[in-house]
């Protein structure tokens, strides 16, 4: 068998890897493994397809063969990988195929956690996390359990995903109702001044919220579903979306010795503890940050490309604002390192709201920041003056 680099995952961040690593070395066998169709696209567009009208056939920019093309690389579609040999160096895929490897790229991503559910319809709890999971989730809006377009829709999870959905389905004049066991929106994020008015936005459109409770039980009803909430209430609903968060997907290293932690622990040349296997994107525990967002997965795809084409090369993480697709209330936050002392400082008026995080005892030294409305111009202007992340 001739040796390649083997990638397994066709999402961002596994093809920005082909791609990045084609541009510098013309030579090389590529090869990327999927477990889906391995079509091409944007997976931070999944939370803003309604709004856009897009579908999921539409959602795919380029198919797998475009894709191949590109990269000049093989693409395996629909085939999951059954067993990774790090002592061979070979990679078996469901369909009985062996690939051998001169080096390994784990593109798993994450899969969404999900909350135990009691009832008699918690089966039918549905999260959006590719491709698939949206085709299902547009489906299921155009026909409830009742046989009619869903008019109504139970959000677990008041966080960045759960924000954006909310958002989403108000074009659809569905009325979202997001509930969260925190006490305000995107909590993690944000300062409360600007939860508080992304909620204030959000619900003027339509939305609701419930903070302080989670769901319990889902059960079907002669009208839909029922969603038993924590403090004993139910709450009528149409469709219940699971957003609570990502789980990055560790199994396969596991079973091959590889280390992993909160994800898949690598070093900043994005190298796992085993020889020849690296990891990237959603799964990757980058020097101990996990960072699921698109601009963290760029510049690993650029550093690991250029290590794998023969030089060596250490990610590095500028200041990194994530951009909040909320249209109701334009949001951009570059949240301030996790153990960071310092204090939050909002200015707002009715059109924009500019919350700045600076160092105890050193105001002039910013370390975060949270825009909203029209404040959000000065993205680029304050990233500048932020610490990188990973110099």
């Amino acid at each position: 068998m001739s040796e390649s680099v083997v990638i397994i995952g066709s999402g961002l961040a596994g093809y920005n890897v082909a791609r990045e690593l084609r541009k510098l070395d013309a030579n090389v066998s590529i090869v990327v493994v999927s477990r889906d169709g391995a079509g091409f696209y944007s997976k931070p567009m999944l939370s803003n397809a309604l709004a856009s009208k897009k579908t999921a056939a539409t959602l795919v920019m380029k198919t797998p063969e475009k894709m191949a093309e590109e990269t000049r690389s093989r693409v395996v579609a629909n085939a999951a990988v059954t067993g990774i040999d790090a002592q061979t160096r070979t990679v078996t895929l469901s369909t009985g195929e062996v690939l051998a490897y001169r080096d390994l790229v784990l593109a798993l991503g994450a899969d969404p956690i999900r909350i135990p559910l009691q009832g008699d319809a918690a089966d039918t709890v549905l999260s959006v996390n590719d491709l698939d999971d949206f085709a299902r989730f547009s489906e299921a809006l155009d026909a409830a359990a009742t046989g009619q377009p869903v008019k109504r829709v139970a959000i677990l999870g008041a966080g960045l995903i759960g924000c954006e959905f909310a958002n989403d389905l108000l074009h659809r004049d569905i009325a979202p109702t997001v509930l969260d066991l925190a006490d305000r929106v995107l909590g993690r994020l944000l300062p409360p001044e600007a939860s508080a008015r992304l909620q204030d936005k959000l619900q003027a459109g339509g939305a609701a919220f419930r903070f302080g409770v989670g769901a319990s039980a889902v059960n079907r009803t002669a009208s839909g579903l029922s969603v038993t909430l924590s403090d004993g209430s139910t709450l009528d609903t149409d469709l219940v979306l699971s957003a609570i968060g990502l789980k990055p997907r560790t199994h396969l290293a596991t079973e091959a010795g590889v280390l992993t932690g909160r994800g898949i622990m690598v070093n900043r040349q994005l190298a796992t503890n085993v020889a020849h296997i690296h990891a990237i994107g959603d799964c990757a525990e980058v020097d101990g940050h996990l960072l699921p967002y698109v601009l963290p997965l760029m510049a690993q795809a650029r550093a690991l490309a250029a290590t794998l084409a023969g030089k060596a090369t250490q990610v590095s993480y500028p200041a990194m604002p994530v951009v909040v697709k909320t249209p109701a209330w334009p949001t951009v936050v570059c949240p301030p390192p996790v153990h960071a002392a310092g204090q939050w400082t909002v200015t707002a008026t009715d059109e924009a709201l500019e919350a700045r995080f600076t160092a105890e005892g050193n105001p002039e030294q910013l370390l975060g920041f949270a825009l909203q409305g029209k404040a959000v111009s000065q993205r680029q202007a304050l990233a500048a003056t932020v610490p990188a992340v990973l110099g």
